[in-house]
C-alpha cells in the first residue's frame, strides 16, 4: 500500500513507486478526523487543553516551558503545520534565511533554513561529529513556488489521492517555514527510505535531537496523528526546553503536546 510522506524531496520524480517508497511504514493511513478544529493562537504551558479528539491531559505543555509561542503565526517555533493546520500566509517566506555552517547534500533554497534552526542544527551536527557520527542536510527550506511545482508534478501524474501520500499540499509544509529540516547520513545510505531508521545518523538523532531543541516530527506509528507515516530524518526545531520536556515525559507528537485534534487526512 501506499505510505504518507511529508518530506518529498522538490527534485523527486513523481512517480506511484517514490510514493509508496517515501515513508517508514506500509500501514495503510487512518479515517479522516470528525472533531472539530479547534485552533487556540498561542497556549499558554499550565493551562493547555485536550481536543475533543481523545489527546491526553497530560500531555499538555510543562509550566516550566517558557516563554510562550505563538501555535500559528510561522515566524513561532511552536507554530503547527499539518493537514488541518495550513501557513497563514500560505506563501509565507521566512525573514531570515540562513545557509547553516554544516555538512550539506544540497544546494540552493535546499540547503537554507531560518537562523534559529540553523544555529541549532550547527551544535547537533558538531556534537554528533564528536561521538564520530556525520550527519548531513538533506532538505531543508521549500519555497511555496517549489512546493506548488512538487506537489502539482504528483497530481498530474498519479492524481490527487496519491499526491497527497506523497507529498504535503502547498502551505502544508513544515519545510516551508524554516524550522525543519531532512537529514542523511554521511555515507549517503538509505535517504528518504525506510531502512534509513537503522543508520548512524537516524539513530544519533532520535536519542539525542531534543538536546539542541529538535525532535522527530513523524514518529513510529503515530500517522493517525500527525497524518504522515514514520520519518526518522526529518527533524523539526521547538527550542531545548519544550523538546526536552517532551522527551522526558514520552509524549511524541506535537498534536498531543499542544492539546491539538489529530490530523490525518486534510479536512
Amino acid at each position: 500500500m501506499a505510505a504518507l510522506s511529508a518530506c518529498t524531496p522538490e527534485t523527486a520524480a513523481p512517480s506511484p513507486a517514490a510514493a509508496n517508497a517515501a515513508s517508514g511504514s506500509s500501514t495503510p493511513s487512518a479515517a479522516p478526523s470528525s472533531a472539530p478544529a479547534t485552533d487556540p493562537a498561542t497556549v499558554a504551558p499550565e493551562t493547555a487543553a485536550p481536543s475533543p479528539s481523545a489527546m491526553p491531559s497530560s500531555a499538555a505543555p510543562s509550566s516550566a516551558v517558557a516563554p510562550q509561542h505563538s501555535l500559528t503565526d510561522p515566524a513561532s517555533p511552536w507554530v503547527i503545520v499539518n493537514k488541518h493546520r495550513p501557513l497563514n500566509p500560505q506563501d509565507f517566506v521566512p525573514a531570515d534565511l540562513v545557509q547553516p555552517n554544516i555538512r550539506l547534500a544540497v544546494s540552493g533554497e535546499a540547503s537554507l533554513l531560518n537562523s534559529t534552526t540553523a544555529a541549532a542544527a550547527e551544535r547537533m551536527f558538531g556534537a554528533a561529529a564528536k561521538e564520530g557520527v556525520i550527519v548531513a542536510l538533506a532538505s531543508g527550506y521549500r519555497s511555496y513556488s517549489t512546493q506548488v511545482a512538487t506537489y502539482g508534478g504528483y497530481v498530474a501524474s498519479t492524481g490527487q489521492a496519491a499526491a497527497d501520500r506523497a507529498s504535503a499540499r502547498p502551505g502544508h509544509s513544515e519545510h516551508q517555514t524554516g524550522w525543519s529540516f531532512d537529514i542523511a547520513d554521511g555515507a549517503g545510505a538509505c535517504s528518504f527510505q525506510p531502512c534509513f531508521a537503522e543508520q548512524p545518523a537516524a539513530v544519533w538523532a532520535k536519542a539525542n535531537a531534543h538536546k539542541f531543541g529538535f525532535v522527530v516530527r513523524y514518529p513510529w506509528m503515530f500517522h493517525d496523528i500527525t497524518g504522515y507515516f514514520y520519518e526518522s530524518w526529518h527533524l523539526r526545531y521547538i527550542g531545548v526546553e519544550a523538546a526536552t520536556d517532551m522527551a522526558l515525559r514520552g509524549i511524541v507528537t506535537l498534536e498531543e503536546y499542544f492539546g491539538l485534534e489529530a490530523a490525518p487526512d486534510y479536512l
